[in-house]
């Protein structure tokens, strides 16, 4: 069972993640692969930080092997990003478990509401988002062409913020 560990962007862990993802984004979207990787880290480090957000890592071994982070949206709402689960540890529930604890620690900080988006050409994001509980912003049943909304109310969480 991996560790779980809320890091700062900074942290060495985060670089595996953050190439990780430009490589799957620039595969699934024909972009520039240094392009990718500057956009992921372009991100103020406080945005991940916080009071206001987070970024979680699961590691095994010392490794990251899934993460992800949020970030504030609106007085009331985080935003989820940079959803991630590495190719070898795919199909083991550990983005159900990145997305339920990122969950569970913005609700700790008091949001009431969590928003994110994917693209169109990451199916796997797009169910797991279904999967968990998320409304869909779009019509489910269409071949997506832009990115894809999701929200999600969550509980009252006890001694928030």
């Amino acid at each position: 069972m991996p560790e779980s560990v809320w890091v700062a962007q900074s942290d060495p862990r985060v670089r595996p993640l953050l190439a990780d993802l430009a490589r799957e984004y620039s595969s699934r979207y024909h972009r520039v692969l240094n392009d990718v990787h500057f956009e992921l880290r372009e991100y103020p480090p406080e945005r991940f930080a916080p009071p206001h957000g987070g970024l979680l890592l699961l590691l095994t071994d010392g490794a990251a092997v899934a993460g992800g982070a949020f970030q504030r949206y609106d007085e009331e709402t985080a935003e989820l990003k940079r959803i991630w689960t590495h190719r070898a540890h795919r199909g083991h529930g550990l983005g159900r478990r990145v997305v339920a604890e990122l969950e569970a620690e913005a609700g700790r900080r008091g949001y009431t509401r969590i928003f994110l988006t994917t693209g169109p050409n990451q199916p796997e994001a797009r169910g797991l988002y279904l999967a968990t509980g998320y409304t869909p912003h779009f019509d489910v049943h269409a071949v997506p062409r832009t990115r894809l909304s999701f929200s999600k109310a969550l509980p009252a969480a006890v001694g928030a913020r």
